[in-house]
């Protein structure tokens, strides 16, 4: 299938550079444009392992990290920059020109804490690499990463049978803070992807039954859905959110796409047309 940008634009917005616009803020959306939906957009080229998260920046640019790869793209998803990373580069989120990305240079999921949790920071404009800093407190294995105002929330592997997962609290500068438990249950190698918008916190988890997680702001269970966000997951506008899925080509090569997503009470997310 050919993805083909869709660009919606609502009242009561200034103009951005890049043509992008902005309404009043009413959200945390990795400080991503607001008041502009994108609908299937592809991410140019293909991948040898797969797609891990999405975010993007103020000025309309989508940034995918495909594990061994990090990716910028224009709103239609045309490469701009991209860079080989570590292995293994998870989950990533914007803030201030920055984009920081849950790097575990460890064992994922190791019962015993054998992980190596690190927050990579590139510069968003270049990709140039700007600073490292430890999370081992991230006990099994950082694996996603969200902002919410001047704090990051780390996310990662959770060993067979947890009934709990676990977020981890840093200040700006990347000092542990706490550790929020979240009473989701168990899911397959914990969680993946975090954001925060709309006054809620969204986990895509693996598994069978692709479990979406939302807590409110102190990490309080509003509810578990069967949705799959696992990929990627980020705030947009409104009542609006960017899913990323990750279809593969005939020769087993990754790709990314996105898709346009709402809040639903009973289901969690609704794809939109």
């Amino acid at each position: 299938m050919k993805y083909r940008p869709l660009i919606v634009f609502v009242l009561s917005v200034c103009f951005l550079p890049g043509g992008w616009t902005r309404a009043e803020e009413t959200s945390d959306a990795q400080s991503s444009p607001t008041s502009l939906e994108i609908g299937a957009v592809e991410c140019e080229g293909d991948y040898s392992r797969h797609l891990q998260g999405v975010c993007l920046d103020d000025q309309g640019s989508i940034f995918w990290s495909f594990t061994t790869e990090l990716v910028k793209t224009d709103e239609t998803g045309k490469i701009e920059k991209k860079i080989p990373v570590a292995d293994h580069h998870g989950d990533l989120c914007h803030r201030d020109g920055q984009i920081f990305v849950a790097v575990n240079l460890g064992k994922f999921n190791d019962p015993k804490g054998n992980a190596d949790s690190w927050v990579y920071v590139y510069d968003a404009e270049t990709l140039d690499p700007i600073a490292k800093h430890e999370v081992q407190e991230v006990f099994h294995g950082a694996g996603g990463i969200g902002v919410h105002g001047d704090r990051f929330y780390v996310v990662g592997g959770l060993p067979s049978g947890v009934q709990e997962n676990y977020v981890y609290e840093y200040d700006a500068d990347f000092s542990f803070q706490t550790k929020h438990v979240i009473d989701s249950k168990w899911t397959e190698l914990g969680i993946q992807t975090a954001t925060y918008h709309d006054g809620f916190w969204w986990f895509g988890c693996y598994g069978k039954d692709h479990p979406l997680i939302k807590t409110d702001d102190d990490f309080q269970m509003i509810g578990r859905y069967d949705f799959s966000c696992s990929l990627g997951i980020v705030g947009v506008a409104p009542q609006r959110l960017l899913v990323a899925t990750g279809p593969r080509t005939a020769a087993g090569r990754c790709r990314g796409t996105l898709f346009v997503a709402e809040p639903d009470d009973q289901r969690g997310l609704l794809a939109r047309d």
